[in-house]
């Protein structure tokens, strides 16, 4: 089963500071043979975003509400963002773990949740450097994903991982290829243990510690990785086209 290859770009709170418009007028012109590109711009961003891509540039939801409804301020449910046009959504970012206590029960729910919308999940996980400096990088991974083996697993569509060295995002200190060659390949080992037999080779897997053209090339001439999850460096069109074109 030949994996599909992502590149998305994680706006965060942030708006490109070349504008929505031209900003997606640049990346209309991207190649899609190189890799599917998704774009997760703040909520009230979705629509006027998804109206100016191109038809198979989608638009991802940055995160969703744990509940289909109900009396929750400030929450968007999945079938919200379905609404919007959006077709993915981060769910388990570093963001929301570290910043906002989000832990894996509730990351699980909004899984359950996305994948019964019909939304394609971008399921985030990773290590923090202690964890990483005490080499116990498999076994919080794998709990993770144990976290996640929900039944909704058995109905979904796909489910794109991505793996997220907590410790390498903002920090200066980077991941090598290498590191996330070896990094995938306990993921998938874990998958195999804890999800549906599918996902062992079938889940796309894509690297989100701090992307930027300087270092796509090391990370993908290990052949490993099936894309990106871009934060900081995809608020600049140039430099998200280039992370997207050394896909090739």
């Amino acid at each position: 089963m030949m994996r599909h290859r992502y590149v998305i770009a994680n706006w965060k709170m942030n708006l490109p500071p070349e504008g929505i418009e031209p900003w997606a007028d640049a990346i209309n012109g991207a190649d899609l043979a190189t890799a599917a590109l998704v774009v997760a711009p703040p909520f009230p961003y979705l629509e006027r975003v998804r109206a100016r891509l191109r038809d198979d540039i989608a638009t991802a939801g940055q995160n969703c509400a744990d509940q289909e409804k109900g009396a929750y301020t400030g929450e968007v449910s999945a079938a919200m963002l379905w609404e919007t046009g959006a077709r993915f959504v981060i769910v388990g970012h570093s963001e929301r773990r570290s910043i906002y206590g989000e832990g894996d029960g509730i990351v699980a729910r909004k899984l359950a949740l996305a994948i019964s919308t019909g939304l394609t999940p971008v399921l985030c996980i990773g290590e923090s450097l202690r964890a990483r400096d005490s080499g116990k990088v498999a076994t919080v991974l794998a709990d993770q994903l144990r976290a996640c083996a929900q039944p909704a697993l058995e109905s979904a569509g796909e489910v794109i991982l991505a793996y997220e060295p907590v410790w390498a995002i903002g920090t200066g200190r980077n991941a090598t290829g290498s590191m996330v060659a070896e990094t995938v390949g306990r993921i998938r080992e874990a998958l195999a243990r804890f999800w549906p037999e599918r996902f062992t080779t079938g889940a796309p897997i894509l690297y989100g510690g701090s992307v930027t053209p300087d270092n796509v090339s090391d990370l993908v001439a290990h052949g490993t990785i099936d894309g990106f999850l871009v934060g900081g460096a995809s608020l600049d069109s140039a430099k998200f086209a280039g992370i997207h074109a050394g896909m090739r």
